[in-house]
């Protein structure tokens, strides 16, 4: 394990279909603002006021690992394409990790995307 100065982040996001957390996450991985979005497919019940009214609801997941330096344009992309008003963006400082890992981290949302294809 090594400590990086909290330069990493995780940040949750959660959606209301399974289809658009796949959009949002194959575009921040495709565009560099995250390294890897997991998807969580067994839906979290969600309790939260919305207009003055106690809303109940299921919706899907996704843990994104970056940076702190993408952080603000991750947020701006995931906003852009999420279909609620107020989507959750969470960002949460990573302070030890593996080191080969988080060293992949860093790369993977700092260089350019070589051409080609997202494996699905």
């Amino acid at each position: 394990m090594v400590k990086r100065g909290e330069q990493n982040r995780i940040v949750l996001v959660t959606c209301a279909k399974p289809v658009e957390a796949r959009q949002i996450a194959r575009a921040v991985v495709r565009e560099r603002l995250a390294a890897c979005v997991n998807i969580i497919l067994s839906p979290v019940e969600s309790f939260y006021t919305w207009k003055g009214k106690l809303e109940k609801t299921q919706e899907y997941l996704l843990v994104m690992k970056t940076t702190a330096k993408r952080l603000a344009e991750l947020e701006r992309e995931v906003r852009r394409l999420h279909s609620y008003d107020v989507p959750e963006f969470i960002a949460l400082p990573i302070t030890e990790g593996a080191a080969k890992y988080l060293s992949w981290l860093d790369e993977s949302v700092r260089e350019p995307r070589k051409k080609g294809k997202l494996r699905e």
